[in-house]
């Protein structure tokens, strides 16, 4: 069976239209398009009640994810979502980040948007999210604003009774050949078109895995994932006529099948049997994508003059226990991310605690000094351990953007929060647009209020 995989993975690989991939802004301004594309219902409770969905103090003992909704509602899953995805990141919103100069969003995607990779058996998620995903990508297009696609929700769950995750379990399971598999795959898919589908030109970079478990003890085998991650990227871009550095392919292709024996031989140092796998289910579901009346693309032309795509990952100071560091996996542009909430208790729930942290903060340096630049913060917000008031929220805005802004900029987490008795008037602290209005953030977000907010804070 394998010989005839190859041919039809060495004819897709090898063929693209001409789509530029966006670029890296100098400084990242951003936010997270959270409970978009992977559902988290903290953010939207009344929303998701109305759905359908159950409200627990612990998530895996209710409907409160995307997997127990998929399964309590086999029938109505799809159409329920779709209205929600239509709902949720609208055109309205895209106006609103546009206005508020946002270069950038982080778009949190589980693996099951790759519906290929899912085993209907035994997982259950709703269907049609790509669709949803290439009308968002097209409208922040239009706006000029570029997107990192985030996998956000790994197949078999990379950490433990997570809503984030998609499916709140303590079975975590993505730390497996099988699981490391199906999402270099999706690696694969997404870089793919990324390269190849209109809609997608705004992205500039994939990110591997949200929040990895942070003990490294706990994610074997997880550092020849990150090689093979990068690998099956700039292997999939070579194949399309991309110049990567590091990867030799063929510039004039007579078989497809040749061409894609041609490119393992050439780089047999590099691709190992799971690269190889992935870079064949690759091209098969591109097959499908691009023949698909609602996804479809044209894969007949080279992309040779694109330029790369950056491969991102959670920094190695995420993890510790001995963490591989994802800068030994790089090859050609590559960028990293840290998230940080003071809620999670990285200082003493005082104002006076935060901001001697934050103002003394040295994670761009410890990355840059492990080659972990670089470093944007992917995640943070304004949520407290404490009763915060106005004033504190926009010192502590200024003093986290400060900061934040001294490596490659920030994305915070979330572009807004649902707006109801229910959620308990989170969005002052979890809304960028709310914070803006509220006037904790600047409208400018390449301003501060008060540029000497650390002054008497920063350490001798």
């Amino acid at each position: 069976m394998r010989p005839s995989l190859l041919l039809l993975s060495g004819s897709l690989l090898m063929s693209g239209v001409a789509v530029i991939a966006a670029s890296m802004p100098e400084k990242i301004y951003g936010v997270n398009l959270g409970s978009w594309l992977v559902l988290e219902s903290w953010m939207l409770p009344q929303e998701w009640l109305d759905m359908g969905g159950e409200s627990c103090d612990d998530c895996s003992t209710c409907i409160a994810t995307e997997f127990a909704f998929a399964q309590a509602y086999p029938d109505t899953v799809d159409g329920i979502f779709a209205k929600h995805w239509d709902t949720w990141f609208t055109q309205d919103d895209v106006d609103t980040l546009k206005s508020l100069n946002i270069n950038t969003v982080r778009i949190p995607l589980g693996y099951w948007i790759v519906e290929a990779l899912v085993d209907r058996k035994t997982e259950f998620y709703p269907r049609g999210g790509i669709v949803a995903l290439i009308r968002g990508l097209q409208q922040l297009q239009a706006a000029g604003i570029v997107a990192i696609l985030d996998h956000h929700a790994l197949p078999g769950v990379q950490d433990a009774d997570q809503m984030f995750t998609g499916n709140c379990t303590t079975n975590v399971q993505f730390y497996t050949p099988y699981n490391y598999g199906r999402a270099l795959t999706w690696a694969g898919v997404m870089t793919a078109l990324s390269h190849l589908h209109p809609a997608f030109a705004s992205v500039f970079a994939i990110e591997a895995v949200n929040e990895p478990i942070m003990d490294a003890a706990n994610t074997p085998e997880y550092g020849t994932y990150q090689k093979e991650f990068v690998i099956v990227v700039r292997a999939v871009e070579a194949a399309l006529g991309v110049d990567v550095s590091g990867i030799r392919a063929q510039k004039t292709f007579r078989n497809a099948s040749q061409a894609m024996f041609d490119m393992s031989s050439q780089n047999s140092t590099l691709f190992d049997s799971q690269v190889i796998d992935a870079l064949i289910n690759t091209a098969i579901i591109l097959a499908q994508l691009a023949s698909d009346s609602e996804t479809q693309f044209d894969i007949g032309k080279s992309c040779e003059g694109h330029e790369p795509l950056v491969t991102n990952f959670m920094d190695v100071n995420w993890q510790h226990d001995d963490a591989p560091n994802p800068a030994d996996a790089a090859m050609g542009p590559q960028a990293y991310d840290n998230h940080l909430y003071y809620s999670s208790g990285v200082a003493d729930p005082t104002p006076e605690a935060y901001m001697q942290s934050i103002c003394n903060l040295n994670r761009v340096q410890a990355d840059a000094a492990l080659g972990d630049s670089p470093l944007w913060f992917g995640e943070w917000g304004l949520p407290t351990q404490f009763n915060a008031t106005d004033e504190f929220l926009q010192q502590w805005a200024d003093a986290q953007k400060l900061a934040y802004s001294e490596g490659a900029g920030w994305i915070f987490w979330n572009f807004k929060i649902e707006d109801s008795v229910l959620a308990n008037n989170i969005s002052r602290e979890w809304s960028y647009i709310e914070g803006v209005n509220l006037g904790y953030l600047t409208k400018d977000p390449s301003q501060v209020h008060n540029a000497s907010v650390c002054d008497g804070f920063i350490n001798s």
